[in-house]
């Protein structure tokens, strides 16, 4: 079993809450060590801090920090860690992308005022 793989299934274990989430942002599903500095980076320390954060607000304030434009799969993983951590059952990043396809349109190319309106 890969360890994305191992990671899935431990995550979904019964009973799993914020408080049982794994304390390192590495451990998580879908996260390596570039999305945990870029949590890092948003002023997330813990793994529970994800808990009510919004995944588009998360993807924004991103792109400003960095200075750069972030690939959309950059939310779809927010969207994911975000919902694991309100307790639904873990999933692939590439489970969100219709949904953030849906919902956000292009996140690259939504203007900002695009983005309020929705």
């Amino acid at each position: 079993m890969k360890r994305s793989e191992k990671m899935l299934a431990n995550s979904n274990a019964p009973g799993r809450s914020a408080e049982t989430l794994p304390q390192r942002f590495e451990d998580l599903p879908n996260v390596g060590r570039a999305t945990a500095d870029d949590l890092r980076l948003l002023g997330l320390q813990h793994t529970r801090d994800l808990l009510g954060r919004d995944p588009l607000h998360m993807y924004r304030d991103l792109e400003h920090l960095t200075g750069s434009r972030q690939d959309p799969c950059v939310l779809d993983v927010f969207i994911a860690l975000t919902r694991l951590a309100a307790g639904d059952p873990p999933h692939p990043w590439w489970h969100y992308t219709a949904e953030r396809k849906a919902r956000y349109g292009d996140a690259r190319d939504a203007s900002p005022r695009q983005r309020q309106q929705r």
